[in-house]
């Protein structure tokens, strides 16, 4: 099979890190199709090896490619034919040149027979020899964390989910890959947002009793059926809006509801009586309100709703808010049978979904108001593994915490200079505001640092500029766990590295088939394949509502996974052999 096929090049590709990135050598063999001589009249010709091909060339082309002449900025003086790939730029002018028959010109001597046919054949033959000896890996600039790469590696840095397009622009992409590094684009500007994204990331890892309120959205498409339970809402609600919402402090948070309205200003779904909306926390109620379906845009409120605040605890909780299903069991609606959503801003009053319930739109929430401090959370207890009992064990406490993390964000040991500068950072948190503003200081630096933002690698000494060379195990390590999981290297592949078994083949396809038997393997489909196969491109088809009416995007997601889990099989399993 085809696909298989190609997932077998997607796993040789892992195993071609030693270079370049994103680089695939694709080298022709003689008995495969791709492999065509493509002009001299498609003639082929052994290679005879009783013809002086330097004395063709100095018969035959020195004449105008010489020192003084340098006819097509050129010169064939010191050329030798029998090993061109001495000098590879000029041996593939020469061989695009005679394959094209722009060679000698029209009016020059040629030499007879198949001479020039086997001129070239002899310096195709060298130099695919010489390709296949040295493979060029490519040139690598430098390579900053993606917006998936840098919330996975907070994620398993600090326990802490984020969605990095919060804090980071939208990536910069080249056939459609937003990891190539030549693509990458850097500016004063995005080292800004880094910056202002490691002092916002590292305050909801430790948490800050002093933090502002501020407000933060989550939306609906006009695509989502509303018409049964989403996902992560409690059982019996039907529709609205539930996600992961990150909770800096102990505090009271308002949480606002605005509801869909049709193009006169109108609640949507007005026809629909005695809606109720729920908002729960990690799935416990924690209000409950009367949908009044008399609002209208121009209301004082609007369409909106706002509860009274709310006391929550610090942490990433699961925020939902949902309407009460009034009846349970499958439902018939002869008047609109099908998961109308509001794709068209007109149903509701146009004669489809006269029976069309509310929706909900947005859920903002809001705080912390009144905060009373900060509860223990998974990022807190990632972070903080010693707790100081008096002024003196701080130092020493925050230094262990120091040395774990920091490796994990650098993705290397970290040295003595690594260290005192980090220390330096804690104690400057540290008389601002005691011990956790120091490892919050002290964090923001690690998260800011080159090291963590960028995957930078070290050449062995001795390499000069544009040599190639096998890269270190550790850099190696990076790069396989960047690939296959989108996220940095765990302890396993650390110590493996450390201990030189990547350079060793065996070694290394023990830890790739290792990798993709872990979870984090699926990365694979919801990255690489979904860029490969575009199908992040689907949120931008929106077929016509009347054509196909049971479209809504509870499907669309569902065959989005459904590839990926497809894709993801395939990867486990591996072609079958015969």
């Amino acid at each position: 099979m085809k696909t298989l096929a190609g997932v077998s090049a997607v796993l040789g590709f892992t195993l071609m890190l030693f270079g370049g990135e994103a680089y695939v050598a694709h080298l022709p063999q003689e008995s495969s199709p791709e492999f065509v001589h493509l002009s001299l009249g498609g003639q082929t010709a052994s290679t005879d090896t009783d013809i002086d091909h330097t004395e063709v060339v100095g018969q035959y082309c020195v004449r105008c490619h010489n020192d003084r002449r340098m006819t097509g900025n050129m010169s064939l003086e010191q050329f030798d034919a029998a090993n061109p790939e001495r000098n590879a730029e000029l041996s593939e002018k020469m061989i695009h040149k005679l394959r094209a028959e722009m060679m000698p010109p029209p009016g020059a001597r040629r030499p007879a027979g198949d001479t020039l046919l086997s001129l070239v054949l002899a310096l195709e033959s060298s130099m695919d020899a010489a390709a296949v000896a040295n493979p060029n890996p490519g040139g690598r600039s430098f390579q900053r964390l993606n917006q998936a790469e840098y919330g996975r590696s907070i994620l398993e840095l600090l326990d802490l989910e984020i969605d990095a397009g919060d804090y980071l622009p939208l990536d910069t992409k080249s056939a459609n890959f937003d990891n190539i590094a030549d693509a990458q684009m850097l500016s004063p500007m995005l080292l800004d947002t880094y910056f202002r994204a490691a002092a916002e990331i590292s305050r909801l890892a430790v948490g800050d009793p002093n933090v502002l309120p501020s407000s933060k959205t989550y939306t609906n498409g006009g695509y989502v059926s509303q018409w049964d339970r989403v996902e992560g809402a409690p059982f019996g609600t039907r529709g609205g809006i539930s996600a992961v919402h990150t909770f800096p402090a102990d505090g009271d948070y308002v949480f606002k509801m605005a509801f869909e309205h049709t193009t006169t200003g109108g609640f949507f779904g007005g026809t629909s009586r005695d809606e109720q909306i729920e908002i729960s926390i990690d799935g416990e109620r924690v209000a409950l309100y009367w949908v009044d379906r008399f609002m209208n845009v121009s209301d004082p409120n609007g369409a909106n709703m706002q509860s009274e605040p709310i006391f929550v605890r610090a942490g990433p909780r699961r925020v939902s808010a949902a309407f009460l299903r009034q009846a349970e069991g499958p439902r018939e609606d002869v008047v609109s049978p099908h998961e109308w959503s509001l794709s068209d801003r007109q149903i509701g009053v146009s004669g489809y979904g006269i029976t069309a319930l509310a929706h909900l739109k947005d859920l903002a929430i809001t705080g912390p108001y009144e905060a009373t401090g900060v509860s223990e959370t998974p990022s807190r207890s990632r972070v903080f593994s010693c707790r100081p009992l008096t002024l003196e064990e701080a130092p020493a406490c925050a230094e262990e915490i120091i040395s774990r993390l920091g490796p994990q964000a650098f993705r290397r040991s970290l040295t003595q200079d690594d260290l005192e500068g980090l220390m330096s950072f804690y104690e400057l948190g540290f008389a601002d505001g005691g011990f956790e503003l120091g490892v919050r200081t002290a964090i923001e630096a690690i998260l800011a640092s080159p090291d963590f933002v960028f995957r930078l690698e070290e050449a062995p000494s001795g390499v000069k500029a544009g040599e190639s060379y096998a890269v270190s195990d550790t850099d190696l390590a990076s790069r396989l766990s960047f690939f296959l999981w989108g996220a940095p290297p765990d302890a396993e592949l650390l110590v493996a590295a450390k201990k030189g078994e990547l350079s060793d083949e065996s070694g290394l396809t023990a830890q790739v088939r290792r990798m993709l038997q872990d979870s984090r393997a699926e990365a694979l489909g919801t990255r690489f394949a979904s860029q490969w196969l575009r199908l992040e491109d689907l949120d931008k088809v929106h077929p016509d509502r009347l054509f196909f009416p049971d479209f809504y995007q509870q499907l669309a997601d569902a065959m989005l996974r459904e590839t990926e889990l497809f894709f993801n099989g395939l990867v486990r399993k591996g072609p079958k052999r015969a």
